[in-house]
């Protein structure tokens, strides 16, 4: 046998990768599963995104290599999505990279930021994949804590009494993953400040600013963020297109260019037909998110009326594509979601997926139609 990488010591399977094996298993077996644990959205992208690509299909240019920084067009849309729903001036030749979907990028900058040793600050409870990247590049995950009580944001003054001098990166997500917690600008004027006295890049990972959500924000619009800050964007949630796998990192031109360096090694440019769709969805009217965000209304609602079944309690005030519930005391999540998907058939992510202080919470994706909520709520 060929040994594998020491890195792949370091990690595990992805959580979702295992379990839908598991979920797959038991539809494949006559159970009537209903998934309410992965963020996929279930409706159709805005009906103008798919004609743009099977329109640019016959283009000249459209089945050959593209460039590695997206084609201008698309640069151009990024760049007026940021000024007229952020009230962020970006340069599309300089302070934006398409990518294939923001997961990727959570690799690239580590790739073009990190050395072996290095540590990073990761959000407890949050994304799993800051983790799992940090790890497999060599640096040192330090996590630090999200709780309830604090609104699931960092307390700055407790991290600066800790040793900062080997962090080189930041990850932050507001509106927040999995608690949909958010922060205001007051916030993150405090966060740019703390990044300029310890020499650490933050990365805001955005991709909830519009679900349930009315008040979009963006670090980069703080004064001076551009320095010590750069953004995660996609249009996954917002427009429906998981599937298509488009996102961007926006930031300082400095930054930009050191990641095109990593990314321009790993790819061969995003398909053209997928960056013409993109256009289009970058410039939805409002009319786009009302009619998105009453359809998740509605399921949101639902889902208190499920959690309130599981004798759960949760915020009200959270946004984002997820319910974030905590369990009655001594109630152990991952424990709770087996006994759940063996006797109601309904699949529910725990809350220990996204870090141990999601011990005793569990989350509830909003991908799932109404008639399938209501199914579930019968069934509890």
């Amino acid at each position: 046998m060929i040994e594998v990488a020491n890195r792949l010591q370091t990690v595990e399977e992805y959580y979702f990768s295992k379990k839908l094996r598991e979920v797959n298993l038991l539809k494949a077996s006559g159970k009537p599963i209903i998934n309410l644990g992965v963020g996929s959205p279930d409706m159709q992208p805005p009906q103008r995104v798919i004609n743009a690509m099977v329109g640019s299909l016959e283009d000249a240019t459209a089945h050959s290599y593209q460039s590695y920084q997206g084609i201008p067009e698309l640069r151009d849309a990024m760049a007026g999505f940021y000024r007229e729903h952020y009230g962020v001036h970006l340069s599309p030749s300089t302070e934006i990279l398409p990518l294939m979907g923001s997961k990727e990028g959570i690799m690239h900058i580590s790739m073009a930021y990190l050395n072996q040793g290095d540590e990073v600050l990761i959000p407890n409870p949050g994304y799993p994949t800051y983790s799992s990247v940090t790890k497999l590049l060599g640096a040192k995950p330090i996590m630090y804590n999200l709780d309830e009580e604090n609104n699931w944001l960092p307390n700055i003054i407790e991290l600066e009494k800790t040793d900062l001098t080997k962090v080189k990166i930041m990850w932050i997500s507001y509106p927040h993953m999995p608690t949909g917690a958010v922060a205001d600008y007051k916030f993150f004027e405090e966060l740019v400040a703390f990044a300029k006295r310890n020499n650490i890049l933050i990365v805001n990972d955005n991709p909830y600013s519009f679900i349930l959500n009315t008040t979009p924000r963006s670090i980069l619009k703080v004064k001076g963020a551009k320095d010590v800050c750069i953004e995660l964007n996609s249009l996954s949630k917002t427009f429906n297109m998981s599937g298509w796998r488009v996102g961007m990192i926006v930031g300082d031109g400095k930054q930009i260019s050191n990641i095109l360096k990593v990314k321009s090694n790993m790819d061969s440019g995003m398909f053209y037909g997928i960056q013409k769709g993109a256009v289009e969805a970058l410039k939805c009217s409002a009319l786009w998110y009302l009619s998105l965000n009453n359809v998740y209304e509605e399921r949101r609602k639902l889902i208190w009326e499920l959690a309130d079944k599981l004798n759960c309690t949760y915020d009200k005030n959270a946004v984002g594509l997820f319910v974030w519930a905590k369990l009655p005391p001594y109630v152990e999540a991952e424990e709770y979601i087996d006994l759940i998907l063996k006797n109601n058939h309904i699949f529910i992510t725990p809350g220990t997926v996204f870090g141990s202080n999601g011990e005793g919470y569990i989350r509830f994706s909003l991908c799932a139609s109404t008639e399938n909520i209501e199914e579930a709520i019968a069934r509890i």
